[in-house]
């Protein structure tokens, strides 16, 4: 069968041939018709992240949209290694499919799950969410952080303040619910001029901020953290969830900034939230999808072409790859 392959950690993959799968017992094998690229998919594939396999070669991809062969159209997740999603066919546990509804197309449903579950995710199981609290999302001009807006305010929440580096898509945001938005230039931040973000964030958790969801962690998220130490109220706790790395790998903390104030740092992906409740919502995502008119920006691409788009992401719309 035709697969992207990666032969060696580290290295794009390649478009050809592969063994198929066998479906083993309490196994599905699975016809793929979409596949998303997203970071966790090139993290794995790299041999980076906590959960990569480290088998080689493989086939990248941690998650897709597939028919059974039975025929019911599912999302499945964490295929069964060396497969993957990016290839005409794989093979994954049956408790790690998820039935797509049909009014959700292939595309679509491979293009919001991933980023969905994992705001809904960290909503739900990590932050728990009670209807009228308000969010900050950190980053919130990503695919993930779009769809974190949109689902924040689907599950009940009062207001949402969006972060973010790109004034334009800020703007955007505004159409999608939120209700504060605060600039920062990376390039301030890096220099260690924070003064007038962290303005911004101190006056808005002057007023109250229930939830944090992080996607960006580096200089943003410790200039988040430090601003609700200064302007957070005692009797409103923050509980910072920390999801995604795109500005950095690591913090610098003063250690009074969690001292002098009452938030809670957690984490939320992948053994932080068990996976039978990270495949429940992707089924809520799902669900919610038409309820909600949730928004996600898509590129599709032939999967022939895997080697082009790898590193072709621009941020702004989620690549996904259509085998057939």
């Amino acid at each position: 069968m035709k697969a992207a392959i990666i032969n060696e950690a580290g290295k794009p993959p390649a478009y050809g041939d592969f063994r198929e799968p066998l479906a083993q017992p309490g196994e599905e094998l699975i016809t793929v018709s979409a596949a998303a690229l997203t970071h966790l998919t090139k993290a794995r594939a790299s041999g980076a992240h906590y959960s990569s396999d480290h088998v080689f070669p493989a086939i990248p991809g941690v998650e897709g949209v597939g028919t059974t062969q039975d025929g019911r159209r599912v999302y499945f997740a964490l295929p069964a290694a060396p497969f993957g999603g990016l290839a005409e066919k794989t093979r994954a546990r049956s408790t790690h499919c998820v039935p797509v509804p049909d009014a959700v197309d292939d595309v679509t449903a491979a293009a919001i799950a991933n980023p969905g579950m994992s705001s809904w995710a960290a909503l739900a199981e990590r932050a728990r969410l009670k209807p009228g609290e308000t969010v900050l999302v950190n980053g919130a001009t990503g695919i993930a952080g779009r769809l974190a807006l949109q689902i924040s305010k689907y599950l009940g929440a009062g207001k949402v303040i969006a972060t973010g580096r790109d004034n334009e898509g800020l703007e955007e945001l505004r159409v999608l619910g939120a209700d504060v938005v605060i600039p920062f230039k990376p390039e301030s931040l890096s220099a260690g001029d924070t003064k007038e973000y962290e303005n911004a964030l101190e006056g808005q958790f002057a007023i109250g901020v229930d939830v944090v969801l992080d996607y960006l962690w580096g200089k943003s998220a410790e200039t988040v953290i430090i601003a609700a130490a200064k302007g957070g109220r005692e009797d409103v706790p923050v509980r910072f969830i920390q999801i995604g790395e795109a500005s950095g790998e690591d913090v610098r903390l003063p250690g009074a900034a969690l001292r002098s104030s009452s938030t809670v740092l957690m984490g939320s992906g992948i053994k932080s939230v068990p996976l039978p409740a990270l495949l429940a919502a992707v089924h809520n995502v799902f669900q919610a999808a038409s309820a909600a008119n949730l928004k996600v920006n898509t590129k599709i691409v032939p999967l022939a072409d895997v080697e082009t788009a790898w590193d072709a992401d621009s941020g702004k719309s989620r690549i996904v790859f259509v085998v057939r």
